[in-house]
């Protein structure tokens, strides 16, 4: 753009948008102090011999109040971004807020919560009546005794699927909670103050124009006392949602023995939101582990049923040779032969009546995918050698240490 083009476009307060925002900007930044603008003024007569950017300041200086109606433009420019984003992070506050506050699921969970508290702290320190809010994350860093992987926060998810599965639906019931885990209440203020300043500096500047005789093609009072309107109901609206999101976020703050002064919303909701996303991982883990046990029994029990049928299909063929074997031997030696066999059999239940613990420790072994594994090998070499009066062991999934 020309300089003719921005001053046009500056005395028309930009009303086809030929100004972008960040030209805007930095169209401020090089505002003519007024010593500059004095030399400029001494040395008018010399514009032809100016260098390119002291002509432009030259010609920008020739606005009346070229600096504050440079700021206007800007805000008004701004304005919609900026009150967009002031009334998206109050809704959010305020919103979050109702909701940890209403929440009977997220009361109900915190009850039981308080309740393994005071039972793995059964004693002196096991009737607390509360705890802080702080503490709620710490519920994962609680690890199983047997297995690492496992922590007090996957055995709550598998009571509650058990025990209160209504509880697992409190992510519904925190829709706000992530939005507002991103709001800083001393950046909203500061956003909400700039609003209130750029009013202010608007209502002033229109004051100045409508004081003084009205120049030729210049757009101002006309443009901004329309302008001037819509900031004013909108900054009203907001103005009152933040109050009423301060009254509500103090009230949630209290419920949980906090200082809404002395804490701010992203942590504040943060807490919850990170519980929340630790809680739901927590449940995929006990989800996964639930479908890969299922998977094991599935596959052991199919593996039972293969060798039964090649021990079937063995026992079937042993019979049809027997049977061909019969027809061609003498009859003595049939009987010979039928009681050699008689007594294999009463040899093989004998052997099972001695190791009864066998097909046991074969079905253990199934069900822990361990068939072919190292502990298969050193209990039959254990019960080879001292008899068999172990029983395995299954993993366990409590015993939670602190």
């Amino acid at each position: 753009m020309g300089n003719s083009e921005i001053v046009r476009a500056l005395r028309n307060m930009d009303d086809r948008d030929d100004i972008p925002q960040d030209l805007c900007e930095q169209m401020l930044k090089y505002v003519p102090m007024p010593e500059e603008k004095a030399m400029l003024d001494e040395h008018g007569h010399e514009l032809d011999q100016m260098a390119r950017a002291d002509r432009y300041l030259y010609e920008m200086s020739r606005i009346v109040h070229y600096e504050e109606r440079l700021k206007a433009l800007c805000f008004k420019k701004k304005f919609v971004e900026r009150v967009t984003d002031v009334k998206l992070k109050t809704n959010s506050v305020n919103k979050a807020s109702k909701e940890i506050y209403r929440s009977k699921r997220l009361k109900k969970l915190l009850e039981i919560i308080l309740a393994f508290g005071n039972f793995m702290n059964r004693g002196q320190r096991g009737n607390a009546v509360g705890f802080k809010v702080t503490s709620l994350n710490k519920i994962a860093d609680t690890k199983s005794s047997s297995d690492s992987g496992v922590t007090l926060l996957h055995y709550l998810m598998e009571t509650c699927e058990r025990k209160f599965s209504d509880v697992l639906k409190i992510h519904s019931d925190l829709e706000h909670v992530r939005e507002a885990a991103k709001v800083n209440m001393t950046e909203l203020e500061k956003d909400l103050h700039i609003l209130r300043i750029g009013f202010k500096d608007l209502e002033k500047e229109l004051e100045f124009h409508r004081s003084r005789p009205r120049d030729a093609g210049d757009k101002f009072l006309h443009v901004v006392s329309e302008f001037i309107k819509t900031v004013a109901l909108n900054l009203s609206e907001v103005e009152d949602a933040f109050q009423d999101m301060k009254q509500w976020y103090e009230r949630a703050c209290k419920l949980f023995g906090e200082d809404a002064k002395a804490m701010q919303p992203e942590e504040f909701f943060g807490i919850f939101d990170q519980f929340l996303v630790a809680a739901a991982e927590a449940k995929m883990d006990n989800d996964n582990y639930k479908k890969k046990q299922e998977e094991e029994k599935r596959k052991a029990k199919a593996e039972i049923e293969r060798r039964k049928k090649l021990e079937k299909d063995r026992n079937k063929k042993a019979g049809k040779e027997d049977k061909e074997q019969s027809k061609i031997v003498p009859k003595q030696q049939q009987q010979q032969q039928q009681q050699q066999k008689n007594g294999n059999v009463v040899n093989r239940i004998d052997n099972k009546e001695k190791n009864p613990g066998e097909f046991d420790d074969l079905i253990s072994a199934l069900r822990a995918g361990d068939v072919f594994g190292e502990e298969m090998s050193k209990k039959r070499t254990k019960r080879n050698g001292i008899g068999s009066g172990n029983k395995a062991t299954s993993r366990e999934r409590t015993g939670f240490r602190k």
